[in-house]
């Protein structure tokens, strides 16, 4: 993932959480979940810096939106074992995997909004303002 749609798309999830007054943190990854961006919006807790992380690395390792995760593992309870495959995993809403073309090239994870909605709707202002989706068609 370029550097530049990285920063790109940080900022718009940012923009869309700060239009909200939601004070966040917005982490982008790469496909192996190596750190493009990370930031931390103004009065933003220090918590919502590494849950942004966790959701972006979590959203790209597993391929799959992190609410959707979340939801999958309350019906399939012997999915709940993919917490615990990483420190680096969080299965809490607000972490979607970049795609370009029909590629997963990385993740977004958005932090301290309240309501993981929330978190997962500037996620997806920040896709949007690359052109990616949320998933593999």
């Amino acid at each position: 993932m370029p550097l530049t749609l990285a920063q790109q798309a940080a900022n718009a999830a940012l923009v869309k959480c700060e239009e909200g007054g939601y004070r966040v943190s917005v982490t982008v990854v790469d496909r192996g979940g190596n750190v493009k961006v990370l930031l931390r919006g103004d009065g933003a807790g220090p918590h919502t810096q590494e849950s942004s992380a966790k959701k972006a690395y979590t959203a790209s390792s597993i391929r799959r939106s992190t609410q959707e995760l979340a939801e999958l593992i309350t019906t399939v309870p012997h999915l709940q074992a993919l917490r615990d495959m990483s420190e680096q995993i969080l299965i809490l809403g607000g972490g979607l995997p970049v795609v370009l073309g029909n590629e997963v090239v990385g993740g977004i994870g958005v932090g301290g909004a309240p309501g993981t909605h929330l978190d997962e709707g500037c996620a997806l202002a920040g896709l949007t303002s690359i052109g990616a989706q949320p998933d593999i068609e």
